[in-house]
């Protein structure tokens, strides 16, 4: 699961600085299990930082810890009237499954992302879009790859409303094993292109407390063949 905030320049005051934890159950086909989420965004004079730790209660019938991800990005502002930032990013992470007896463990590989970011914002700082155009090098696996992403961070109803998210679209050699209903496909298909999105909507109860949803939209993703649809009911702190 993969959670972004909006990643704009240092336009954005400084009372707009967020750190929040994320509780998620994960209802799609196959998964059932709950995911936290620590989230951080920081603008200063230079630019803002980002990033997120997600990890996965997934493992065996106790549920501990199956996945840790982590992503990490910088920007760097052209100007203070410039929409257009520099950008470079870190993704990368550990798995764990089960085994008869004892577990094994995988590492997802490490990519390395530098691009352009644009950014808007109304009058207000409560509506941001971003657009980004990155070149990506997944080590190992795919050099010389392209993402594009968009992020949205919307509120509405004097912030009682909140609609946020992003949408990756990325170049990466894929073997897929299983569909959508998580059933082991007869022979494993090869995939060139991942898409993923991830809605948010949130009701803040307060400024601190607020409940609602997530739904991951995923093609090709995970070894998942095809398209992929997984809800969450959420809860989020922030701090």
């Amino acid at each position: 699961m993969k959670k972004k905030l909006i990643l704009f320049s240092f336009l954005v005051p400084m009372a707009l600085m967020a750190q929040n934890v994320q509780m998620h159950y994960d209802f799609g086909k196959g998964r059932e299990y709950v995911t936290t989420t620590l989230e951080m965004f920081k603008p200063d004079k230079w630019g803002n930082t980002f990033f997120f730790v997600d990890y996965d209660y997934n493992l065996s019938s106790k549920k501990q810890v199956g996945l840790s991800y982590m992503e990490i990005a910088r920007c760097i502002s052209f100007g203070k009237t410039s929409p257009l930032s520099a950008h470079i990013e870190y993704n990368g992470g550990l798995g764990a499954f089960s085994t008869n007896p004892g577990y094994g463990a995988y590492t997802i590989n490490n990519a390395f992302l530098v691009g352009l970011d644009y950014g808007w914002h109304d009058k207000t700082f409560t509506k941001f879009l971003n657009l980004k155009l990155l070149y990506k090098d997944i080590v190992g696996k795919t050099s010389s790859s392209f993402q594009i992403t968009g992020v949205w961070n919307l509120n509405f109803y004097k912030n009682k409303l909140t609609v946020s998210g992003f949408a990756d679209f990325w170049k990466e050699n894929n073997t897929n094993f299983v569909d959508a209903s998580n059933n082991p496909l007869l022979i494993p298909t090869n995939t060139k292109y991942v898409f993923i999105t991830e809605p948010q909507f949130w009701y803040n109860v307060t400024p601190h407390l607020s409940f609602g949803t997530e739904i991951e939209i995923a093609s090709n993703f995970a070894s998942v063949n095809g398209l992929k649809v997984c809800p969450t009911l959420a809860a989020k702190w922030n701090f």
